[in-house]
């Protein structure tokens, strides 16, 4: 006999197929699939977001530095500072100089000391902003020569420690997304293997008599491993639909920021979300086939 008759034998049994269309159970598999994958869209927007902040982040950083000023000899602070600013702007790789006040410097220094705290003759250095070229910046050795060679005491900050901290930030962000989704489909696939050979331990019998039909094991399996995976992609179907939703308000009623300006979510973030009924309806194929084989092996 071929699995032809076994499942001509299976169109005939009256009780129903192997695994019947609807089970009781059904339900509280799928919603538990469902809110995994729903976890797991949530992670991937989250995860794109954050990343995009990142490498904006890290653009903005790139094209540009800090100055800071400190006044010699009798020279005033904002002396200095403009002194500086001229120098710099003759540099090549430079684009627009700017030297902050007095009164910009002490509206930086208020969110850390506090506006009470910040005596009127207090001595602040002058900070003088930087624009770099984009295509040919300048580095920070030719900012920190030219300063030198005209006489000035000054510190060159070009944003090298912010930016190996918000890469950093980067790559530990798309590691835990890693961990997450290597979580969340081992989970499902714990979940999905369990009922698999539940359902088929219950029909014991059905089993046997296919066996008996000259059914091989791979069919059975391909049965099992259907009947999951069909549920696994409608679960994973309706999740992808309600993070689509949540990433579409958060897109519309943030404007161009998307969520907020630290997650701007993007309307292309949404386009990885089709991919999560996919990848359930794969995780639920390894899982089911492969519980449903070692089930099989055990009862031949």
């Amino acid at each position: 006999m071929t699995d032809q008759a076994a499942s001509a034998f299976l169109r005939r049994w009256r009780p129903g197929p192997l695994l019947p269309a609807r089970d009781a159970r059904d339900g509280a598999l799928a919603f538990v699939i469902a809110v995994l994958c729903f976890f797991a869209c949530l992670t991937a927007l989250g995860t794109l977001a954050g990343d995009r902040a990142a490498r904006g982040w890290t653009a903005q950083l790139q094209d540009s530095a800090t100055v800071l000023v400190r006044p010699t000899g009798g020279e005033s602070a904002d002396g200095a500072a403009a002194r500086a600013a001229e120098t710099l702007a003759g540099v090549k790789g430079v684009g627009e100089v700017q030297a902050l006040t007095r009164d910009k410097a002490m509206a930086l220094l208020q969110p850390w000391i506090g506006k009470d705290a910040l005596p009127e003759d207090l001595p602040i250095p002058r900070l003088v902003a930087v624009e770099l070229d984009k295509l040919h910046p300048a580095s920070a050795q030719d900012l920190d020569r030219a300063l030198k060679a005209q006489g000035i005491d000054a510190t060159v900050d070009d944003h090298s420690v912010w930016i190996g901290d918000i890469l950093r930030a980067g790559a530990l962000v798309r590691l835990a997304a890693l961990g997450l989704f290597v979580l969340t489909a081992a989970a499902a696939a714990a979940m999905i293997a369990f009922a698999a050979s539940a359902a088929l331990a219950a029909r014991h019998e059905i089993v046997e008599v296919l066996h008996m039909s000259g059914a091989e094991d791979r069919f059975i399996a391909a049965l099992v491993q259907r009947r999951f995976a069909l549920l696994s992609a409608g679960a994973g179907l309706f999740a992808a639909a309600v993070a689509a939703m949540i990433g579409a308000a958060a897109r519309v009623l943030g404007g161009d920021g998307g969520l907020t300006p630290i997650l701007p979510i993007a309307w292309s973030d949404l386009l990885v979300l089709p991919l999560c009924p996919l990848a359930a309806a794969l995780v639920a194929v390894v899982a089911a086939r492969d519980a449903a084989m070692r089930l099989l092996k055990e009862m031949a």
